[in-house]
């Protein structure tokens, strides 16, 4: 592919950055531009981008995009969290839940243990959109309750629940990359491990600093009113979470035990509860429909070939391993940027990562492991990410405002570029599961 066709094809990227981030920073505020202007105007210029092809055509090739079943299921869970956020807030639960959390943990634990509990869950369900479902509003309210920033806050759970995608057997991640690796998952859990854990533990030592400035007094004046019952609905969440049971069962379940509870102990008529649903889903709306423009305009962008350019344009010149590492990592990460999806960017990058690996003699396990960290890493900071889109949806935030508080893709990062510059990657040969 010729550099003009390469650049063109990712010109749709270039649009969106200047329109979102360019004009925020000229304005100074992140919350002046909405995601869903900047993604229209980038999704025309990549229309236009389109030669020799009637417009039909184009937009059919744009709505396959934001028509892909992986997006239409993420919606469905946009639509529910937004339901449960609003209903169990509407009838005390959050709350409730918050003051329970409050009482059995000293304000300078709560950040770490936060983090830990987004770290176990995700852990258990391998994903981390169903652990920022399940723990999103309760930090919100933790916030709130404690007089800290929700950005902040949040962004514990955003990074404990990256932690527990990167590394557990069951994450769609974990399985893309051993199998376009061929190898074990056993095998990458312990490569992976060696660069997620020590990046957890500065990180739970810098929640344990954050924690340290937290006030008692904004709970305490909480817990005045607490309601054992209304835990329940959350409780019922995370439990079923970690369990592993499907999200959307999981958000349906809340949902009824917040009716119940509604009718039985707050005394919240029903169609109070129905508006209160409805609001909460209403609330979703912008999220919905930049979810749908991004995945549209991110289809475009492979269609032209921009994806393939990003490969073809990372492993021209590399020639030495340390060097095909960072190819790797760059190729995935660059990949995930386009798609928004990190399990899609290790699917399409695998079999290059696997063929750069095998000319400089890396480890499979290592190459393994470097798709899917990097991959996580790049999907915790996009501000269109799904994980970042719902967290903010749920938080009432702007997706931009969780970066500077984002302190485990930070250690992570930093743990891959240690392990890059000084680790031997040239290893013994692995078995598949």
């Amino acid at each position: 592919m010729t550099w003009q066709r390469g650049l063109l094809a990712l010109s749709p990227m270039v649009v969106f950055l200047a329109m979102y981030v360019g004009v925020s920073l000229a304005v100074g505020d992140f919350y002046r531009m909405p995601l869903s202007i900047a993604f229209i105007a980038a999704s025309v210029w990549a229309l236009l981008t389109m030669r020799r092809m009637p417009v039909s055509e184009r937009i059919e090739i744009f709505s396959n995009g934001a028509a892909n079943p992986g997006i239409l299921y993420m919606i469905w869970i946009f639509i529910l969290s937004g339901a449960f956020s609003a209903l169990a807030s509407g009838i005390g639960s959050i709350n409730a839940t918050v003051q329970f959390t409050t009482a059995l943990l000293p304000p300078w634990a709560l950040p770490a243990g936060l983090f830990i509990t987004a770290c176990f869950i995700s852990m258990s369900i391998g994903t981390s959109v169903g652990t920022i479902v399940a723990l999103t509003p309760f930090a919100t309210q933790l916030a709130v309750a404690t007089g800290s920033d929700v950005a902040a806050m949040v962004a514990v759970v955003l990074g404990g629940s990256f932690f527990g995608d990167n590394l557990s057997f069951i994450s769609d991640t974990t399985v893309a990359a051993t199998r376009t690796q061929h190898v074990g998952m056993s095998d990458k859990f312990r490569a992976n491990l060696r660069i997620a854990l020590p990046a957890a533990i500065v990180c739970l030592v810098v929640y344990g600093v954050i924690g340290y400035h937290m006030t008692a007094e904004p709970v305490a004046a909480l817990q005045s009113s607490a309601s054992g019952w209304l835990v329940l609905p959350y409780l019922l969440v995370i439990v079923t979470a970690a369990f592993g049971m499907n999200v959307l069962l999981v958000l349906l379940l809340g949902i009824v035990m917040c009716i119940v509870l509604g009718l039985s102990s707050s005394g919240m008529p029903l169609i109070e509860m129905c508006t209160t649903l409805g609001d909460g889903i209403k609330n979703m709306s912008d999220l919905i429909i930049v979810t749908l423009l991004a995945s549209g305009l991110l289809e475009v962008i492979s269609y032209n070939g921009g994806i393939t350019f990003i490969i073809q344009l990372l492993t021209r010149r590399t020639s030495s391993p340390r060097g095909a590492q960072g190819a790797i990592a760059g190729l995935v990460a660059l990949v995930n940027i386009c798609t928004a999806n990190n399990t899609i960017a290790i699917l399409t990058v695998g079999r290059v990562a696997r063929s750069i690996a095998s000319r400089f003699n890396i480890d499979p396990r290592r190459t393994a492991s470097l798709l899917d960290t990097c991959s996580c890493i790049t999907q915790s900071v996009l501000p269109y990410g799904a994980q970042t889109l719902l967290a903010a949806g749920l938080a009432g935030v702007a997706p931009i405002a969780f970066l500077p508080h984002l302190y485990y893709p930070l250690a992570l990062l930093i743990m891959v570029l240690i392990t890059i510059a000084f680790r031997n990657a040239q290893l013994s040969e692995t078995k598949p599961d």
